[in-house]
């Protein structure tokens, strides 16, 4: 009883922060305000406190911009989770926009969809992708291309940095940081969560969307931990597959440290 007394509160509240906060950020999508790169951070922080969602931040955000963050991927609760802790934007595959619920949230925090078959289209998103990094905005890549189990990082897809290349051209130092960031759901309730109750937070693509929404705000407490790692200069000489060894190995690292509770090195 008193578990769905508290999801009955959280679905008001987040329904009447919606409610606000929406047509405000539509507003500001309309009218191209810089507002709208802030606005998405505190909906997000109020989602993930409603959800019971507590976030520990390890180390810092990169200050220098450009900047690029380079994410494992293990559910959409990522996308909360790093919105609540910096103003960001995402990258993300075409498909998304289609998604219910969470293809209009996307649109609304003005992501950018790549339309991986259609090579002429993903030109001019990587040029949008390049322009928003040169005037300030921080874009998240998930470069696994994918969602994984929470456990592990997936092979990392070399060729989404490209965006990364393409905003060179665009910077007054002709560099683009990339910072690989680890997010690890490590405790549900305060306790361990393990490698058999990680599937609470994560979501691969076989598991059923409203169940697992069920599930989350049943849950009521989730620990998450948001490592930032060290950042990695892409610059005109810069080979992308060696960028992209070297931030999935900092990813995995974090990562590990994090699900094993001790120091990797």
């Amino acid at each position: 009883m008193i578990t769905w007394l508290r999801v009955g509160c959280a679905v008001i509240v987040i329904s009447v922060v919606s409610l606000v906060l929406l047509p405000l950020q539509i507003l500001c999508l309309r009218f191209d305000w810089k507002l709208r790169r802030y606005l998405p951070r505190y909906w997000h922080r109020i989602i993930c406190y409603w959800l019971g969602i507590r976030i520990h931040v390890v180390g810092e955000l990169e200050r220098r911009r450009p900047l690029m963050l380079a994410s494992n991927h293990a559910s959409w609760l990522d996308i909360l989770v790093l919105s609540a802790v910096a103003d960001v934007a995402f990258i993300a595959k075409s498909e998304v926009r289609d998604w219910p619920i969470f293809g209009l949230f996307a649109q609304w925090q003005k992501s950018v969809f790549i339309e991986r078959e259609q090579k002429r289209k993903t030109g001019n998103q990587v040029s949008e992708i390049a322009e928003r990094m040169a005037d300030g905005e921080i874009m998240v890549l998930f470069p696994e291309g994918t969602t994984s189990d929470g456990n592990r990082l997936l092979d990392v897809k070399s060729s989404l940095f490209g965006a990364a290349a393409a905003a060179l051209p665009k910077t007054p130092d002709a560099v683009v940081h990339v910072q690989p960031v680890a997010v690890a759901y490590t405790r549900v309730h305060g306790v361990a969560m393990g490698r058999y109750y990680r599937p609470i937070a994560a979501w691969p693509g076989d598991i059923e969307l409203v169940p697992h929404l069920k599930g989350i705000f049943a849950c009521g407490a989730i620990d998450v931990d948001v490592c930032f790692g060290e950042a990695v200069d892409y610059r005109a000489d810069t080979n992308r597959k060696e960028v992209s060894a070297t931030v999935a190995r900092r990813i995995r690292t974090m990562l590990a440290s994090r699900l094993l509770g001790r120091e990797i090195a």
